[in-house]
């Protein structure tokens, strides 16, 4: 299993920022190692949120689907929140056929969704 990192998590105020670094997201192990990497990160930090930014993006395997369900989980476990950004409309698609758009916060860009988290109380 490749292990090299394919994903780069930033710290922005008090979110964290998780972007994927290929177009095609969808060799099992980048995924493993996505998941393995974020887990770490939220035990460490307990971010208040993480916004994931698909900028660039272009198609994703259905374990994606599941590493963004894991995330929230892991998240909800200290009231933090979770923000996806820049979904090409193939992507954005994806979500919608499998109902995952009604629990998932979606913005247009990684800014909007920062600027949503630094409102009062976020």
């Amino acid at each position: 299993m490749d292990t090299k990192a394919s994903l780069d998590i930033a710290t922005e105020g008090n979110a964290a920022v998780a972007s994927f670094k290929n177009p095609c997201i969808s060799d099992v192990g980048e995924i493993t190692s996505a998941s393995a990497q974020l887990k770490q990160y939220i035990e460490t930090n307990r971010p208040r949120k993480i916004v994931f930014d698909f900028d660039g993006v272009k198609f994703f395997s259905s374990q994606v689907l599941g590493l963004l369900l894991e995330t929230r989980a892991r998240l909800e476990s200290h009231s933090g929140q979770m923000a996806i950004t820049s979904l090409s409309p193939q992507l954005e698609r994806v979500f919608k056929i499998t109902n995952l758009d009604k629990i998932f916060s979606f913005y247009p860009d990684k800014t909007a969704a920062l600027e949503q988290n630094a409102g009062p109380g976020n």
